[in-house]
């Protein structure tokens, strides 16, 4: 019987910035857009090797987003530090 945790359960948790967290969140945003664009795009191409590597442009431009998704999943917002000394 194996007892060690799996690599979903062993994940870290990030504490990131408000403004990293956002800025993260636009670039998911540009990159999903761009991608829906690019795939719009491939109707009006004609050779092969470019709509090949259109593509191929749009698959990393998803596992981009992907990725920086799964990344925000396991982070959470830290608080900015008061400008008061408490």
């Amino acid at each position: 019987m194996n007892l060690e945790p799996s690599a979903r359960d062993t994940h870290e948790t990030y504490d990131i910035s408000l403004r990293f967290r956002q800025s993260l969140e636009e670039r998911i945003v540009r990159l999903e857009r761009d991608a829906a664009a690019d795939e719009q795009m491939l109707a009006g191409l004609e050779h092969e090797d470019h709509i090949r590597r259109h593509r191929r442009l749009v698959a990393v431009q998803r596992a981009e987003a992907l990725r920086m998704r799964l990344f925000l999943d396991r982070t959470k917002s830290r608080l900015p530090r008061p400008l008061i000394a408490l």
